[in-house]
Formats: C-alpha cells, structure tokens, sequence
C-alpha cells in the first residue's frame, strides 16, 4: 500500500496546482476519504492507516445536505472512540492534535492538503528533504508522455525484494469485511495518469484518481450493510472480528452509526490507525450486520452460487461457447486441490475446456450480471439522459476485485452484492445528471462533472494486481498476453502446485489495447467452491447426489472417522456395553420415573391440568380477514367487467387443494370436520363421516386429478353454485407444467399449474379461486394472474399504540423471533452452535467428496447421540456432544418426569433430504434402544409421503390425555402429538403446511440446506417455529442471586431457561457477569456452559419446579398456595451457594438419587425452582430438606407442556442462515427481506431500488411485481400479453398471512377461509333474499260487511256488468297510510282507540313490519345483479355496443298549466324500434302502441312507466327475469337533475326526463306527466294508425305504471273441487309479471276499466279476502291505468304524499271502474334510501342541519319567521299530517262527523276521518243526508266550486274551516266567492302561509269557525 507524502511534484508544465476542494474532483468522496486516510496515515505513530473500503464503501447511505453534519458527526464520534480506547494499552496514543489547516491551504491552487506550497517557483528553490522511512519514488506513464509523478513514499508499504506486500500480515490478522485497507483504492489513484491534463490540475496529495476509480467509489459508497458479508468462526472460536463486535456493539445504538455516517467534507481532524484491537465503530456495524450469505437456491439467476440451465454441472458443465486454442484440465485436480474450482466466465471470450473436466465447473452468471449492469442507464431514458454513458468493462473488472479482496475466508461472493456495487458506482458517477433530470438536486450543491476519464484496458491489470496486493495473496491476479486460455492454463499449473492454497479467487484477466478486455474469475478456495458448487445442484440433483453417497458407501470414512475420536473406543460399543451392565436396571428405574406421575393420576392424588381441549372459535383475526375476503368478492362483483354474477348463486360449494403431504392433508381434514362449515354451508347433512368430508380436499398427488375432474364436473352442471377453489400452501409448486426440475416421474410436479390454470377453471364464470399463502412473492411478478386488487393482506395487530382486534394471543414470528436476539433481552430465541459448526467445517476440509448436507447431518447425528449417552450416565461422553444439543436432549428426557400425567417436549429435528432422515431415524432409533430410553421419548420419522408411525406405549397415552376411546385410534397429524415427549425427523425438501403442536419446544434446523437460501425458503423453514402465545403472560425482571453472580462457571445455558422467555414486552434479562450481546449469546463457545462444566445442563430440568405463590392460580391444588409461598420465603432468606464438587458426573445411578432436592435458586420469570439433583446429594441441608418436602412437589409441579406452551419455542440455525436472518441494513431490514424471493423467479433489472422496512405488505407486493419476473419454469411465464391488464384473471384472489403452526385451533388462514366460506354463504342466501312488507290490510274491521259475493271464487276475469253493481269501498286498506286519515262513506261508529297514532310518520319505514323471502326466478333487480341471462339487457355486455342513446325532445300542450310541456326522451339505439320517427329529419313523433286485439305469447302490450328519485343503484328495473325474457317497453321517469347518474346505471334503458321546473316536485308531478304524456301519445297513434285504416279505438289504451319497489307477484290458485260450492282451496306461488299482465290484458271488456290493481302480499292474508276475487276499491303501487276512459281526470301533479288514493277517489266520482284483482299481489322490497324520504326540510338561511318540526312549517304572513327551503306544498301536506288539530279541534277523534274536503282527499293524520265530495255535475258522491261535519277543507279551489254546492252541506256549531290559496289576493277572492262570510267568522290573525320565501311562492290559508 502506497502513503503518499505531501510532495507532488510534475515536471511538464508550469502551472499551479489544487487542492482536492479546489481542483476538478472536489465532490468525489473517494478523493476525500483517500486523502483523510492518507494524512493520517502519515501523521500518525500507528503502523496501520484506516482502511478506506469501510469508510467508503460500507457506510450507511450519505445524503448531499448533510455533507457538513455529517463531517461533525463522524469528528464528534472519533473524539468519542478515544476517550473510551484512551486506556488500552493496545491502542497507541496518537501522536498530533490537528490544528486548523494553515490558511490558503484548502482555498487556494496550489497548495496541498496539508498546506504545502506545491507551486513549481517555491519547489524548484527548496531542498526537498525525504522524512525518515521514505522513499522517492517516480512513475511515468506511455498514456501520458509528458508528465512525471514523483512522490515520497513510505517504505512500508513498499513491495518487499520478494515482490511481497510488507503489511500482508495486517490483512491475515483481520477477518473483516473491510479488510482491504487504503491502499486498495490509493493505488489506482497514485498512478497520477489518466486524470491529470494540461488544463486542468489534479488534485494534491491525491495524484490524478483515475476516473474508473472514482466510479469505484461511488459505487460502493452506499452498498447497505446487508449486502456484504460478516463474520465467521473458525474451528469452535470466534474470529477477531466477532471480537471487535463485541466490544463494540454499544456503538450501534448511536444514530450516527445508523444513520448517516459520512466522511464528506473537510478532512478530519484525527485519523486513528485500524487495528484488530481498536476498530471504528463504522466498522464494528458493518462487521457485525454483514453475514455469509451463501447464495441461491435451485438454479435461480440472482448470485454467483446458482446455474440457470445453460450452465451445467460436473462432466458436461465445460462445453460452453468457447473460443480460442483449448485448455487442458489437470488430472487428479479434485484429489490434489481437495476441491472443484468454479469458473466464472467474465468478459469477452472464454476458451474450450477440455481434459479433466469433470472436476471443474463453469458458470455463465457472472457475465450475465456483467451485461445486465451495462444496461443500468436505460432507467434514466425516459428523463432524456442520452449522454450518460454505462459502466465500463474495466470498471466492473476492477469494482469485481475490489469486492472479492474485501470478503473473508469463510464468505461467499453475491452476485446482488456486485450488482448493486455496479449500480452505485454508475449513479455516483452521473449523480448529477441524475438529478438534474429527476429535479431533486438545488443550486446550491455543488455539480460533479458528468466527463470522467475511464480505466483504460492498459492499466486495469496493473490496478487490479495494486488492489490485491494487500490481501494476502487471497486474490490472485493473472495477466495474459494474447487469450484467457493462457492464464488459464497458468492457474492450473499453480494449482497444481500448490502455490494457490491460500488464495480463493484468481482473477484472469487479458488485456490489449486493440480489442476488448477478456476475464474470468476462477473459485479456487475450498469453502467457497464447495459451497457454490453445491448450491448449483438442482433439487433433484441434490437428493441423488447424497443418495449415491449413501448407497455407494462414501459415507464409511466419515464413520470410521467418528469411531477414533472417542478414545473409549467405538460408540457402538460403548452402547453395547451399557445395555449389557445396565439391562434391567436403568429401563426399570427410568419407567418409574415416567410410569409414576401416572399411578398418581389414576388414584386422583395428582393430574396435569394444562392438557386442555381448546373449543373450536373465530378469532378476531380470522373474522376480520374473512370480512376482507368477502369485500374483495364484492368488488370483483360490483365492477363494470361483469365477471362475478353473486345474484345468480344460491349456494357454494368449494374444494380445498394441498401439498401431497399426508399429515397436511390430515389436518386439514381435521380443521374442516370441526370447523362444521359443512353442514352451514348445507353441503352436508348430520353425521358426518370421513369419507364425505374428504370430497372436500385434494391432496396435490397423482390421484388429484380424478378428484379435480370431479370438482370440474360440478361447477359445469350448477351453474347457480358458486365453487371457490382454494390453493392453501399456495407457494408450493408452481412449475410450468410445460418445465420440469424434477424427474418426470414425479407427477406431482407442475400438477398445480395442470389443474388450477386449466382452461375450464378460468373460464369457468362461477369458479373463484383463491391462494393462500405465508409467502406470497412468486406469485406477486411482471406476470402474475393476480390483480394487485385482490390481494388480501394479514391485517396489523396494532395500529399506533392501539390493539385493534383484543386478541388474547400474540403472535411470536420471524420479526420477534430476531428481536429476542438484540441486546436487552432474555433468552434468544434464535441461536446457532457454533462448536457444530467448527466441526462441520474441518470435516468438509477432510472429506472434500463428500456433500456437506451429509457431513452436517452425521456430525448431528453424532451430538444427540452422545448427548443422549452423557444424559444417561455416560459422562465422558459429554465432550463429544456440543452445549446446545445436550440442552436439547436433557430437556426432552427429563421432560416427562417434570408433570404427573407425563407430558413432555416435542424436539422438530428438521433434515431436508429423505435419505439422510431415514439415516437419522435408524440411528437414533438405535442409540435409543440400547439406552433403554424407548418408553421415555418417541422418535418420529415425519415423511410428508406417509402418515405418522409410534409405538403403542405412546399411542396409549395419548388415547389417555385425549380421552379417546376408539380402540383404532392413531395419530395422524402433528398437532395430535401435543404433549408427547418426541423427537420428530421431519423431512423433505420443503415443508408442506404441516403444523406443529404446542409442546414443541426446540426446533433444530441447523441441516436445513444453507448454500442455496432464498426468502421464500428460509422464511418457511423458520415458519415452522412461529407461534401463538397467550398476551396476558407477563414475565418479570428477575432477581440476582449470588449463584448467578459469584459462580458464572456453574450457570448453564439451560438452567430453567424455559421460564425466561419474555412474551410480550418483558424487561427480564438472563443475568450474567458480562452483559448479552447478540452476537455472542447464540453460540456455544459464549453461552456459558463449557464442556467440562456441563454437568449442571444434565440436571437443571430433571424434576419440576415449584408453583410462585403468584401463579397458584394455575396449580392443580390451590390449596397448597400458602405453604408454596412459605417455601418461597424460605429459600429467599437462605441463598446458600451450591456446592462446586458435588456437580459430578452422572452416573448408572440416576434414578436413585431423584428424590434429593437441590436447594440452588433459581429465580426466573418471578418463580423460584427447586430442581432435583440427579447427582450425590449437593449438602447436608438439601439432604435434610428433601424428606419434608418431596411429596409436595410431585403435586404442585408445572408441566413441561405446559411451559413450553405459553412459549415461543427456541431455534437453532446454522451459522449462516443465523448470520443472514439477525444481520439488517440501516432502515432495519432484515437481510433475508433482501434475497431473491423464490428460486423460479429472477430479477426483472440490476437496477432496481433496495427495500425498505417501511414497507407495507402491498407497498412489498406492488416492489416484487415490478422487480422480478418469473423464469421459464414458472407457472406464470407464458402469462403476457399486450395489454397489461387482460393478463390479471378477474375471478382470482391471493391471501398472505404470516406463517404460524403451532397451536392447537388454527388461529391463522385455515381458520379464516373458512369462516370467508361460511360469511359468503350467508351473504349469497341474503343476496338472494329480500325484505318485502309483509302487513295486514288495515281497517278491516271498518269494511262493509256483506254475505254477498259477486263472483265466483275460481272466476278468472271479473264480469262487466257484475263490476258495475259493486259499490266502491272509499276506505283504504294499504298498510302505508296506517297513520292517513279515514275516509267516510256513510255513517260509521268507529272506536276512536283503534284510529289512534299508534307511531310517528319518521317511525314508519323503521317500524313497519318486514320479513325475509327467497328471491324467485321472476323477480325484478337493481344493478347489483350481473348474470349472463341479462348482460344485453342491461347494456354492460361488451359484445354489444348498441347502447348509445340518443336525446330527443317531445313537447305537447296542456291547457291547464297554461304552457308548452316539454319532455325529453333518452332512447338507447337498441330500444328505438319501440318509437316512430319522422324520415327527414329523425325527430320523435310517438310511441308506439299495439292493437287491443294483438295477442301474442312473447309480448306486453302495456309500457311500463317507473317514477324513481335517489335510487339509481337501488331500483328495481331490471325486468328481464320478472317479464321471463318477454319483449316489452320500460320507461323510467327521472328528474333533470338525475339523469346522468340513472344513465350511468341503466345505459339500456329508456328515461323519460321531467323538465327542470319539476326537479323539486314530488311523485304527484311524475305521475300527472307520465298520464298526460301517455294520453297524448294514444291521440298520435290513434291518428298515425287511422292512415293505416285501423280504428282509434282499437288502439291499446292502457299503460303501467309501477313503484320501484315491486320486486316479485304472486298469483292464488283456488280449487273449488269440493261438494259445496263454498268450499274451495287456495295456494298462493310465485309467478311471471309477464304472467299477470298479460292475463288483466286479456280481460274480457278490458277497455271499460280506468284502473287495474292488485293486492299487496301479506302472509297473513286469509280466505275471507281472496273469496272474493275481484274488488271494487283503492288500488296503489302497481296498476294499469286505462289513459282514454280518464282523460278527464288529472293526477294533482302538487302532490307529495297520498296523490294516489287522491286519484283513486277522482276516477271513482268521475263513475269509472277501479278493479282490484285479489288473486294477484304484489310483494314490495323495503329499501331504506331514495323516494319520499330524499326530501329534506331544512332551513334557507342556514347549511347547519338543524332539526325543524313540523309547527315551524307554518307562520303568519309578512312575519319574521325563519323561512325554509322546501316546496310549499310539502310544508303544507307535513304540517296538516302532523297538526291539523289545531285546525279542526272538533274533529279530533270525531269519527262520526268528519271533515268535509272538497274535491281533493288530504291527509289529516289519523285522529280525523274526511268525507271526500266532488263538485263536478253528475259526479258519484255519497249521501250526505243526515250527516254533519265538524270542518270544511277548501285546496285550491277551481271554478266547479261554488257558494250554492257548499250550502248544501251541515256543518257542526263551532266547526272550523280551512281555505287554502295559492296567493293572498286568491284567498280573498275564494271567501267572496263562495260567499263564506255568510256562515263563517273569520279573524286576521287566522291567516296563515307555509314558511316560505316570497320568491318560492307560499301558500296561504284562512281559518274561520262556522257562526
């Protein structure tokens, strides 16, 4: 490494040279850090400058504001660092303080950085004097002929005469991620040739940094700390590094560390020299958060470590596209380098391989990220940036370098890591055109040029050999002349003999200036390589590459290597000889160590408590995720694609798909038999059995198909059920069914993609399907089916401090499980062992051809069993075991001795490879056997191909705790284990879903395949370990006692360490003399417990612990709380040491010993154990105390079970995977997050953004749907077209929740699809209801009463001229005007109780009464419902674009307003044929209308008219189904205002728009228009079709005219077959309105009928009423109006409430027919939005809702009332309903003299009866011959009225009268016409007018009393 000194000198020009602040590369921070690095290299007494690759390149992200602050941050943290190494004596003092820079000396040309005058006037006058220990050194350059650099050098960092680096040994004494040091990037910059020119100084004391350089820095300047590699351990110790991090993770919690560490700015003012002693704390993060990431997983394109298929493996991996003379490969190159090398092909062309070439490997991969990052700048295309030029070939050449010089011996190169590195240099380097075109950059910051010399070919060799001179030759660099098959060929040659040991990268490099540079990196170092090579094995591969080293016996050495290390001899035969000595001893004394607890269980002394059943319940969780699904399922349904129909579904059915797993299948079975969603969703009927329940899931084998066939079959014949598919463990499987990794035999593979992607299913329109997943990422790409819509994410417990779903569970996942490891916790949740791991990696040394998945797994199996051994009395066995895997095995042995009923720990020992399980199995079988442990703890082989095998001992207990009585029961999932004392191999590949039980205690995953991880792997495989725990545990800080304190060496890692977990928020801590860090609290050599002192770990657990006093709550025995609180005390107060020599050994004498009682304390989680000894007795007062208390403990023991329960259970990894899981970047992402997301998906771009912690699980779907895109096998490949979104499938959902296994209730997405399915149901029965009235017809008992009946009760059509003698019954029967007032018809004796306001009118709609029907086929619909049936008549089918509408205007005259009526018409294209245009010009003339005598099946010849306000989304207007597909005209009739938004809604439908003047009127103005409109048009049929010779009377005469409410009809078939004439039967059914029109429409003399109507339905309807089939009375909401015979009779178009019985009673006096047809009803929906209830009264002067009543809708004129914004019509008809009575007083309750109302019928409310009289001449009135009224209503009286009709009439002494005008003036003139004054008295102050404004025209009324 070259430090320069302060002298710069060139000889060329004259002229004056800058500063780095002052000169051309004053923004490049590589410059900045170079030359701090290099002051204080030269200024300080340390040996070692601080090394630049960590300042630069592996600091935390720098943004440009902060240059400044940051600089004070990183000065104020170095002054920091000293004062707390000032002490150690291995840190030398430094020996300068740093004085403000001499003035000039950063500001002004010429001087250098330190202030030397560099300028040529003062040097060529000085002597230049060399310091001591320099040298002058000079360099020149052919590139640049005219300048010389000479420049005093440190003879320290000069080559040694050996061509040795003299500092080589400072970089063997580090193992750091930064342990290149300065050098590395100052030499390419003191080559001083490439950046200096004649016009533009270079910077002093940095001579001329290269401008390839300078992109360097740049582009590792902001690699996040995940993104390299940490640290190691090396043979069981941890390397100096993890040291450095120990002492120095008290610096993590500074933000500077974290946050924005920069070295920008002015130089320091200190620099301290970097040694493994003293590291920055820059450094410390970096090292600590940086683990080995060994790479990816099956073939995925994302790293260094994986092969896509053009790169193959062993004999066939060297035919790659080659070029050039051939390269030998070296026999024996395996045997001699004891490893593979692995080549990666760089740039330009690679030569043929040929020879030996089954012992190398090359891979394409690295070229492949060398070309994507030359495309980085592409990104920036859409800014314009034609000028920012990529990456060159020498920078990434020598960027690559830089990065392999940096990693340790024990990491692995990432292909991500290099990308990002690319990625960074190239924005550093074009920063600020960058920002320039995104406009993110100010003014004020300086500009970095956007022209910087590149590395030229020339010089990247002789860069690249600088930068590697320094690594202890752990890179190698060669140089060709001509081709790469020449370095080639060198490097073999070196390996060969053996030059290369110590080196694991040879970089090949050829370089000429004429062409383009050719490279290739070769892994030569046996870590690396065995682990990239393996990696590079397909799933397939892997299995048969170790199942061919078990059959073929390779595996042999590596036994008879375990059979020397224990001097003893062979394990085999230390066993043997135990049985033999102990045979009968042990079996007997350990089964009554078990067998115990369960003698007292049966005599009922003592039982176990925590083995509860939890009942089957919804979790909040569950529900609200369930609710999502469903508003997914809504929206798909409501959107305008038509793609969900849910009206046209009566029920679901469903299928659940899951991996071939028979435990998952099992279990899944199991949750959906209790969920009893079977027999709710009517699928099923009681007594369910197995085998029906079956039907409903599918395991994903080579029988699915039959099954799915099935489910096929199904769906294609109900087309009204809706079948929801459900693909839980979603992630499983998604191969192409077109590519295949796995050997064609196995069917299953692709089998997802067969059956789920199938034409059928996504065709299928009442098909939805949904996957369920915990890692949802390879299905979230460029081109996934799944709309980023109908995602559904796991919703957030808390939401800012607040609990939003009171869940009693908290949930214990990947996030927790890596905050356990932080500093301030208890015990850590994740551990690794790193003595396994020493171990593991001196055998992989060892045996270089064996696999190191089979090394690992007999280095496993090695430690349990000698575990299992010492456990047993085999103490010397101790040593050969490691401290975590005897903390397993004690725990699991001892566990079931611990409760009284026997329950234990579950220990998940994950092996992936089936091979190596069943190895495994039989192994431990066998240990166990001969230690006579078989009825202490089951061993399981879990094969996710089989069911689950245990021995009958166990299946009886279970049967036991389970209260089982099935003699055949077994168990055949997991979660049936609970409480089984068991170790459980699970194996393959992937886990499937299976769930865990809550006794799990320990999951071992160190053999989970850790060189090729990526997210979706490792997340699964620590899934196996999330957890539900109870949240209202609360552990407390425990207390220290002086064990713990005085005896660290005593304290074992397992020293009841169960109790210690802190479930929610815990403060307590494992108190130990040092303080816990995490990086040294998870591994073997720093827990505490070394194998000589091991002893401790045997017994810790070895018998239960007392209940705290605190906890008896929970005991079996409340009773006993007392004594358990004094025993407490007691043991407080003594706090005597345990005694050191009587830990011994264990010995054959366990069992006779367990009743001696170890006084130690041990007081953990507020509890104070008493932990049996299994040793000699600890002292004479344990011995003494053992007696008086020993019975009392076998009672109050807590259950291992039951601990482990309410506990997260531990996990422990291999040391990489550890590394990679608890290693984060600055914003806190955990670098597992970072990793490619699943192995058959790849990045969509090296250019892409990091993630963030902050983002959200949609802010991750949309990251993952940007950036990666799926790789030929991947199921979703094919699925691109050109329209981006025809490529999401409308009908398919994604749910993703956190993985989570081990309860007993499945808490998580089983549960909550399940209850999705069973809410969808219910909503699907409620679509497919309705809420109709259903009200008894009121004032019956007021009905005339008569044993006549005029017609037949079978009589189809009523008689004319027995019509005509049925007197009209003027009372009204409608439930709706319960509260109007009663009409009078003759004298009536009415109790005045049963007319009472039994409710308020604002009361109505929620009181009146309602019930639930089943929509039936005739029903009619709002928008809502989408079905295929009615697609076109709707208009939303895209097939059909006829549904333009046309505007067209129709205007006719009407006398009585006085004006022009001008209507518009919105007529669809595809309705024009129902109107008749004029030719010429296309304007509307008419409607047409059908001949009285067409008769026609398929027809209606009534137009249907529908008034509507407020209810676009709500009316039912969709016909089609109630009309059965008949041809028919509907109109609706809209407002103005309105009608866009009914447009919208109803694009198929003809809208009748009211003129604007109307937009405020009530349903009396739609219904007078609609009658005119339909009268005129009649006249301009009548006179079109009289041209064509046809009659005006046989045109047909009668419209409908129907509320928006009537929504199914029913008809009453009667059977009058009995003997008797009065006897008759009646059923009523749903029928066709299609039905009922067109039989009124065959009436016979159907034309002599002015109104047609029908009942409303009621199910209390009785015979007495539908006796008689036809009626003649008041009809409403739906009738057929005959617009010729009432011409003459008007709707009062004022009118806001009751204008029809108004009309009724008109139509009646004018002597027309009203019909009523009883055996028709209609059934109304009961809509709560639109309609009347849309008008709102409220005040004109102010917007502040306020409530009026109805006494203020009235004042007297010219006052100062507050006047209201509502039509003076409404005010009035309100205020008359609600207060009449203070207009009639005498009529209040006076049934039998009523109110007079001339001709107009006004509700009065409820407490006054009316007695309607119209004054027209021959009009039908009834008798008013002694009858007296006590009112007289006078509205709006027209000239028909007059003073001579009004006499005629009696009224009460003291009646009052009401006259009402439009005007004052009117008012007047009425009095004085009718001559009132003659009868009546009237008052001024009795004059009245609706609150009204003047300018809204009030309306006034007089009330007087009758004189």
């Amino acid at each position: 490494m070259l430090a320069f000194s302060l002298c710069f000198v060139s000889f060329s020009l004259l002229f004056e040279m800058g500063n780095s602040y002052a000169g051309q590369l004053k923004t490049t921070r590589f410059e900045e850090v170079l030359h701090n690095s290099i002051e204080a290299s030269l200024r300080s007494n340390n040996l070692v400058p601080r090394p630049i690759f960590s300042q630069l390149y592996l600091e935390a992200e720098q943004q440009l504001s902060s240059l400044e602050a940051g600089s004070r941050a990183d000065n104020e943290e170095e002054e920091e660092e000293e004062e707390e190494e000032g002490s150690e004596s291995s840190s030398p003092p430094l020996s300068y303080q740093m004085k403000p820079p001499p003035e000039g000396c950063c500001t002004t040309d010429g001087f250098c950085q330190a202030g030397k005058d560099l300028r040529l006037v003062s040097i060529s006058n000085e002597h230049i004097e060399v310091p001591s220990g320099f040298l002058l050194v000079g360099a020149k350059s052919p590139n640049l002929p005219d300048h010389l650099l000479v420049c005093a050098v440190d003879k320290r960092f000069l080559p040694d005469d050996n061509g040795r680096n003299a500092l080589l040994e400072f970089r063997g004494r580090q193992s750091s991620s930064s342990t290149c040091s300065s050098t590395l990037f100052q030499l390419p910059e003191s080559s001083g040739l490439s950046g200096s020119t004649s016009s533009e100084p270079p910077p002093a004391a940095n001579p001329s940094a290269p401008a390839g350089t300078q992109q360097t820095a740049a582009a590792i300047d902001h690699i996040p700390p995940t993104a390299v590699f940490g640290s190691a351990v090396y043979n069981g110790k941890e390397s100096p590094k993890q040291q450095l991090v120990k002492n120095n993770l008290s610096a993590l919690t500074r933000p500077s560390v974290l946050g924005t560490l920069t070295n920008s700015g002015p130089p320091k003012k200190r620099h301290k020299g970097w040694s493994p002693e003293s590291p920055s704390s820059t450094e410390t993060w970096n090292m600590q958060l940086n683990p080995q990431v060994p790479n990816r997983i099956k073939n995925d394109g994302g790293s260094l470590s994986s092969l896509p298929h053009s790169a193959l493996v062993g004999p066939a991996s060297s035919p790659m596209v080659g070029s050039g003379e051939p390269v030998s490969v070296p026999d024996n190159l395996l045997k001699i380098c004891k490893a593979k090398p692995v080549i990666f092909k760089g740039h330009g062309n690679f030569p043929y391989l040929c020879g030996n070439i089954s012992d190398v490997i090359v891979s394409p991969l690295l070229h492949t990220c060398y070309r994507n990052s030359q495309s980085l700048s592409r990104a920036y295309e859409q800014y314009g940036a034609s000028t920012i030029q990529p990456i060159s070939e020498e920078m990434q050449l020598l960027l690559t370098v830089y990065y392999l010089v940096q990693l340790a011996s024990d990491q692995v190169p990432l292909i991500e890591d290099l990308e990002q590195i690319f990625m960074r240099s190239w924005r550093e380097s074009h920063l600020s055109e960058i920002r320039q075109y995104q406009q993110a950059i100010p003014q004020t910051f300086p500009q970095v040029p956007s022209q910087i010399a590149a590395v030229t070919s020339a010089q990247l060799p002789w860069l690249a050999g600088l930068a590697a001179s320094s690594c202890n030759d752990s890179v190698h660099i060669i140089e060709c002349s001509y081709s790469l098959a020449e370095g080639l060929s060198e490097m073999f040659k070196l390996l060969i003999e053996g030059k290369l040991i110590k080196t694991n990268y040879v970089v090949i490099i050829c370089a000429n200036r004429n062409r383009a540079i050719d490279s290739c990196i070769v892994i030569t170092g046996k870590y690396q390589a065995r682990v990239l090579s393996e990696s590079m094995l397909t799933p397939s591969d892997y299995q048969k590459e170790v199942n061919y080293q078990l059959v073929t016996g390779k595996v042999e050495t590596l036994g008879s290597f375990f059979s020397t290390l224990c001097p003893e001899g062979d394990i085999d035969l230390l066993l043997e000889k135990f049985y033999q000595e102990n045979q009968g001893h042990i079996s007997s004394s350990l089964s009554a160590s078990v067998n115990k607890p369960t003698a007292l269980h049966e005599t009922g002394a003592a039982a176990c408590t925590s083995y509860e059943i939890e009942r089957h319940q919804i979790r909040p969780f569950q529900l609200a995720v369930a609710q999502k699904l469903l508003s997914h399922i809504c929206s798909i349904a409501d959107s305008s694609t038509q793609n969900l129909d849910l009206g046209s579904f009566e029920k679901i059915d469903f299928l659940i798909c899951v991996p071939p797993s028979e435990v998952t299948y099992q279990q899944t079975l199991f949750h959906l038999w209790h969920s009893g969603i079977l027999l709710e969703l009517g699928l099923e009927k009681e007594h369910l059995t197995k085998q029906r329940v079956e039907q409903y899931v599918m395991k994903l084998d080579a029988e699915a198909q039959i099954k799915f066939k099935v489910f096929l079959q199904n769906s294609m014949q109900n087309p009204h059920t809706l079948f929801v598919l459900i693909h839980d463990h979603a992630h499983w499987d998604l191969m192409s069914a077109m590519h295949s990794l796995y050997p064609q035999t196995e069917l299953s593979t692709g089998l997802v993609d067969r059956l789920l992607n199938c034409r059928e299913v996504k065709e299928a329109p009442n098909i939805v399907t949904l996957h369920v997943t915990s890692f949802p990422y390879a299905l979230q790409t460029q081109h996934t089916h799944i709309s980023p819509y109908n995602e559904i994410h796991w919703p957030s417990s808390y939401s800012n401090g607040v609990d939003l779903y009171h869940e009693n569970k908290k949930y214990f996942g990947l996030s927790e499980f890596i905050e356990s490891t932080l500093s301030g916790h208890s015990i850590p949740l994740l551990r690794y062992d790193s003595s396994f791991e020493a171990m593991v990696m001196a055998l992989g040394k060892r045996f270089p051809r064996l696999h190191s998945a089979v090394i690992r797994t007999f280095v496993l199996i090695q430690h349990y069993s000698a575990a299992m051994m010492a456990v047993c009395g085999l103490s010397q066995m101790k040593n050969y075991t490691s401290v975590e895997t005897l903390e397993i095995t004690q725990n699991l042995i001892n566990s079931s001795r611990q409760c009284p009923s026997g329950h234990g720990l579950m220990v998940v020992l994950r092996i992936p490879c089936t091979p190596l399980a069943a190895v495994a199995y039989e192994r431990l079988y066998n240990v166990r056997e001969r230690l006579a442990l078989e009825d202490n703890f089951e061993i399981i082989l879990g094969n996710p191909n089989s069911g689950i095998t245990i021995g009958k001992h166990f299946v009886e207990q279970l049967k036991v705790w389970q209260k089982i009585e099935d003699v055949d029961w077994r168990p055949q999932t997991y979660l049936e284990l609970e409480g089984l004392p068991c170790i459980l191999i699970f194996s393959g590949m992937d886990p499937q879903g299976e769930s865990l039980p809550r006794s799990l205690r320990y999951c071992d995953l160190r053999l989970i395949n850790s060189s090729s991880l990526v997210r979706t792997t490792l997340e699964q495989e620590l899934g196996l370990a999330a957890y539900f725990v109870s949240s209202e545990i609360h552990t407390e800080k425990p207390v220290v006692n002086d064990v713990l304190e005085s005896d660290p060496e005593k304290l074992s890692s397992t020293d009841n360490e169960d109790e210690e977990i802190a479930t929610e928020g815990s403060t307590s801590e494992k108190r130990s003399p040092m303080k816990r860090e995490r990086s040294c609290s998870h591994d073997s050599a720093s827990s505490s417990l070394s194998s000589k002192a091991s002893v401790t770990a045997f017994c810790s657990e070895s018998s239960p612990p007392l209940i705290a006093a605190g906890d008896t709550a929970k005991s079996p025995h409340q009773v006993l709380s007392n004594s358990a609180e004094e025993t407490t005390n007691n043991y407080e107060k003594q706090k005597q040491k345990v005694d050191k020599g009587a830990q011994t050994t264990i010995s054959k004498h366990l069992p006779l010993v367990t009743e001696q009682l170890d006084t130690k304390q041990n007081i953990k989680s507020a509890q104070i154990s008493i932990t049996s000894s299994s040793s000699s007795p600890f002292s004479s007062s344990s011995s003494s105390s053992a007696p008086a208390h020993n019975s009392f403990i076998l009672q109050t023991s807590q259950c291992s079970m039951t601990k482990a329960s309410k506990q997260p259970p531990i996990v422990f990894l291999p040391k990489l995977v550890y590394d990679i899981i608890t290693s984060t970047d600055s914003s806190g992402l955990p670098k597992s997050s970072s990793l490619l997301p699943y192995h058959s998906v790849m990045w969509a771009s090296s250019f892409r953004p990091l993630m963030s912690k902050m983002m959200t699980c949609t802010e991750q779907s949309l990251y993952y749907r940007q950036w990666t895109v799926p790789k030929p096998i991947h199921m979703d490949y094919n699925n691109r077209n050109e329209g981006r979104m025809d490529t999401f499938h409308p009908r398919r959902l994604l749910l993703s929740g956190p993985p989570q296994v081990c309860n007993k209730n499945k808490i998580g997405k089983t549960g909550a699809y399940l209850q999705f399915l069973s809410i969808l149901s219910r909503m699907l029965i409620r679509l497919t209801e309705v809420d109709v009235y259903d009200e008894e017809e009121i004032n019956i008992n007021i009905k005339e009463e008569s044993d006549q009946y005029y017609h037949q009760p079978g009589d189809m059509w009523p008689d004319l001229e027995t019509f005509k003698k049925m007197p009209f019954d003027y009372t009204i029967h409608d439930p709706k005007y319960e509260d109007a007032s009663l009409i009078c018809s003759k004298l009536q004796t009415i109790n005045s109780e049963d007319r009472s306001m039994s409710r308020r009118q604002e009361d109505m709609y929620t009181r009146r009464q309602t019930t639930r029907m089943r929509l039936s086929k005739y029903a009619a619909y709002n928008t809502y419902h989408h079905c295929e049936q009615c697609h076109q008549y709707m208009g939303f089918n895209p097939r059909y674009q006829l549904y333009e509408s046309t505007l067209h205007a129709f205007a006719f005259s009407y006398s009585m307003l006085g004006e022009e009526i001008q209507l518009h018409f919105i007529i669809p294209k595809s309705k024009e044929h129902h109107f008749v245009f004029s030719q010429p010009g296309r304007q509307l003339e008419s409607m047409r209308l059908p001949l009285v005598t067409d008769k026609s099946e398929d027809y209606i010849k009534s137009p249907t008219f529908t008034p509507t306000t407020g209810r676009h989304e709500h009316g039912l207007f969709n016909l089609y189904h109630a009309m059965d597909g008949a041809s028919h005209l509907h109109v609706l009739v809209v407002k103005e205002y309105e009608m866009a938004i009914y447009k919208k809604y109803w694009p198929n439908h003809i809208m009748l728009v009211l003129p604007s003047i109307f937009n405020s009127a009530g349903v009396g103005a739609a219904h007078f228009l609609i009658k005119e409109l339909s009268y005129h048009n009649l006249e301009l049929e009548r006179n079109r079709q009289e041209e064509l010779g046809i009659k005006p009377q046989d045109i047909w005469p009668f419209i409908v005219i129907s509320d928006d409410s009537c929504v199914m009809w029913n008809a009453v078939e009667v059977d009058c077959s009995g003997d008797r004439k009065s006897d008759y039967m009646w059923t009523e059914r749903n029928v066709s309105l299609k039905q009922i029109l067109q039989h009124i429409e065959a009436t016979p003399n159907v034309t002599h009928y002015a109104l047609i109507g029908m009942r409303k339905w009621s199910s209390k309807t009785n015979s007495a009423e539908i006796k008689e089939p036809f009626s003649c009375c008041h009809v409403h909401d739906f009738i057929m109006l005959n617009v010729d015979l009432t011409q003459n009779v008007q709707y009062n178009q004022n009118r806001f409430t009751c204008d029809d019985v108004d009309f009724n009673l008109r139509v009646h006096s004018a002597g027309l027919l009203i019909s009523r047809f009883n055996h028709f009803s209609v059934m109304k929906k009961q809509i709560a939005v639109g309609g009347q209830r849309s008008f709102h009264v409220k005040s004109k002067v102010s917007d502040t809702p306020v409530s009026i009543s109805p006494a203020q809708y009235i004042c007297a004129p010219d006052s100062k009332h507050t006047f209201l914004a509502a039509p003076a019509q409404l005010l009035l008809e309100k205020y008359l309903q609600y207060h009449s009575h203070r207009f009639f007083p005498l009529s209040v309750k006076n049934y039998s003299h009523p109110v007079l109302s001339v001709d107009c019928y006004l509700n009065l409310g409820p407490q006054i009866a009316v007695c309607y009289m119209s004054s027209r001449p021959h009009s039908l009135n009834i008798s008013s011959s002694g009858l007296t009224f006590s009112g007289l209503l006078l509205y709006l009286c027209d000239s028909f009225v007059v003073a001579s009709f009004l006499k005629k009439f009696h009224f009460l002494k003291g009646a009052t009268l009401c006259v009402i005008c439009q005007d004052r003036n009117s008012l007047r003139q009425t009095v004085v016409r009718l001559e009132l004054e003659d009868e009546w008295q009237f008052r001024l102050r009795d004059e009245f007018q609706t609150a009204n404004a003047k300018e809204d025209r009030p309306l006034f009324f007089l009330t007087g009393r009758h004189i």
